[in-house]
């Protein structure tokens, strides 16, 4: 083809629309993933466990914006372009929680951001000090419990985190009252259970599993549904009595709201398909986390399902954001 030929072919052929032209052109410079906590954390290990593989022809790099537990980042992605060069990894709280624990919220997680993908899961694990503590299953501790009133503590990673109100959630279905004393984050939590300044806590698997199998710390019960791998002699909660008590700490993946469903489906695609290489399979597992990848639709049915629950935990409890 002469060009002449070729340049009269162009001028004759439809112009794309701006949306459907970026949409094309995806990638078109790098992308940023951004991270709404310190680095180190699980929200930080999704997302640069996710980078590191996302394979579409331009760098991905995880930022990390801390502050107003999450709320900072959440607010600098919704003002960010729908044009997948930004994407969002956050946890639980930040996509779930922080709505009913705080009227005030900066930004709207359903209405103001685009869902692609529930990325993984942990249980949280139900532990106390091994020295102090003189039970080992959830029946002798709740006796415990209500033995020693105004006298026990527990531990949680921050107000309004997942397991403040898994523990929440525990004192509401058997009748117990430690007193709250929160941290800031889950290892400083861990920390001081293990120094027996408080008796028990909810914690992330990956947060206590190293305590636990040292003797540190004894497991009383697992919140997931089944046993989990990494403690297979340690029974669920529904094992003992307390029926459909499953809480997950999950971390999920999200854009900035008003992504064209085309797009959404390409971003979906690279995203799983780089949470699914076996060795991040691999390497999460070996930390506690079950990795889920699932579409976009499934994700947005989960989390409004999450909003829900713990909206009536937070109110039940009467919880206030700090």
């Amino acid at each position: 083809m002469d060009r002449r030929t070729l340049l009269g072919a162009l001028a004759a052929a439809p112009l794309l629309p701006g949306a459907a032209r970026a949409q094309a052109d995806w990638p078109s410079r790098p992308v940023t993933v951004v991270v709404p906590f310190v680095a180190g954390g699980p929200s930080d290990i999704t997302a640069r466990t996710i980078a590191a593989r996302m394979n579409v022809g331009q760098p991905v790099v995880a930022e990390n914006r801390p502050g107003a537990n999450g709320e900072v980042a959440a607010r600098a992605v919704v003002r960010s372009a729908p044009d997948g060069h930004t994407l969002f990894v956050g946890s639980i709280g930040v996509f779930a929680i922080n709505t009913a624990l705080r009227p005030n919220l900066g930004y709207d997680p359903i209405r103001e951001l685009t869902p692609i993908t529930l990325a993984v899961t942990t249980p949280n694990v139900l532990v106390v000090n091994a020295e102090k503590v003189p039970v080992r299953t959830m029946a002798e501790l709740i006796d415990w419990l209500k033995q020693n009133r105004g006298k026990t503590s527990y531990s949680t990673s921050g107000v309004g985190s997942s397991d403040h109100l898994t523990m929440e959630l525990f004192k509401q279905r058997t009748g117990t009252d430690p007193e709250h004393v929160p941290y800031q984050g889950g290892a400083a939590a861990a920390t001081d259970l293990i120094a027996g300044n408080v008796q028990l806590s909810f914690q992330n698997l990956g947060t206590v599993a190293g305590h636990i199998q040292g003797g540190r710390l004894r497991a009383i019960a697992v919140t997931s549904a089944e046993r989990n791998r990494l403690l297979p002699d340690v029974p669920t909660a529904i094992e003992q009595g307390l029926a459909d008590f499953v809480v997950t700490s999950w971390q999920a993946v999200m854009a900035p709201g008003g992504m064209a469903p085309a797009l959404q489906a390409r971003v979906h695609a690279a995203v799983v398909e780089a949470l699914k290489q076996p060795e991040n399979v691999q390497r999460l597992n070996g930390i506690g986390f079950d990795v889920i990848g699932n579409s976009p639709a499934e994700y947005r049915a989960f989390q409004e399902a999450e909003i829900a629950r713990w909206r009536e935990v937070v109110r039940a409890a009467n919880i206030r954001a700090e």
